[in-house]
C-alpha cells in the first residue's frame, strides 16, 4: 500500500494546523511557517554551494532546528496535544559562536555592504532577508497568538549568521565585499 502525498482537504482553501483546528491557508500562522519553510530550502541550496564541511554541518543544524521552529508554528497552541521538539539555550549559542568564529578572521565592517561578491554569498543574502520575513512574520503572529520568544530570538540570530557568512564567504574566496557608497 502506498502513501498518497494529496489528501484534497485543502482543495478549498483552507488547511489543519496540528491539533485539528482549520484556518486559511493565508491566515499569519500558515504565511510565518511557510516562510521558514522556504527559508530552510534557501539553506539547502545554501548548503549545496558549500565545500567547508564544517559550515555545511552548521547548516545542516539550522535546517533540524528550522524544522523545529516549524512544528512548533503548524501547532494550534490551545488544542495541540503532540510533543513537539523545542528550542534551547545551546541553539542560539551556536549561531553566536559561529558568528564570533568568523569575525575573527573578517575584516573590520565600515560601512553597509551591498549582497552580492559572488554566488554562494548572494545565497547567503537570500535567505537572510527570507529569514527576516520570516521573523517579521512571527512577531506579527505573536500580537495574536502564542509564539515562544526563543522563535523570534533564534530567527534574529540566524539573520545576524547569514550576513556573517556571506562576509566570510566573500574574504574566503578572495572576493571583495562592495560597500554602499551613498550619493549624497
Amino acid at each position: 500500500m502506498s502513501f498518497k502525498i494529496y489528501t484534497k482537504t485543502g482543495d478549498k482553501g483552507e488547511t489543519s494546523l496540528i491539533g485539528g483546528t482549520r484556518v486559511p491557508k493565508h491566515h499569519i500562522r500558515i504565511e510565518s511557517y511557510g516562510t521558514v519553510d522556504e527559508l530552510n530550502s534557501y539553506i539547502g541550496l545554501l548548503k549545496d554551494q558549500i565545500h567547508d564541511e564544517a559550515v555545511k554541518t552548521v547548516l545542516y543544524e539550522i535546517q533540524d532546528r528550522l524544522f523545529t521552529i516549524g512544528s512548533v508554528l503548524a501547532s494550534d497552541p490551545g488544542k495541540s496535544k503532540m510533543k513537539i521538539p523545542d528550542l534551547i539555550e545551546a541553539d542560539i549559542t551556536l549561531l553566536e559562536h559561529e558568528i564570533d568564529r568568523m569575525n575573527e578572521v573578517l575584516p573590520e565592517l565600515k560601512s553597509f555592504v551591498l549582497p552580492g561578491g559572488n554566488t554562494v554569498a548572494s545565497f547567503c543574502h537570500i535567505a537572510r532577508c527570507v529569514c527576516r520575513r520570516a521573523e517579521r512574520l512571527c512577531v506579527h503572529l505573536s500580537d495574536e497568538s502564542e509564539v515562544p520568544a526563543m522563535v523570534i530570538i533564534y530567527l534574529n540570530r540566524l539573520s545576524d549568521y547569514l550576513f556573517v557568512l556571506s562576509r566570510k564567504i566573500v574574504f574566503d574566496a578572495g572576493s571583495e565585499e562592495i560597500s554602499w557608497r551613498p550619493r549624497i
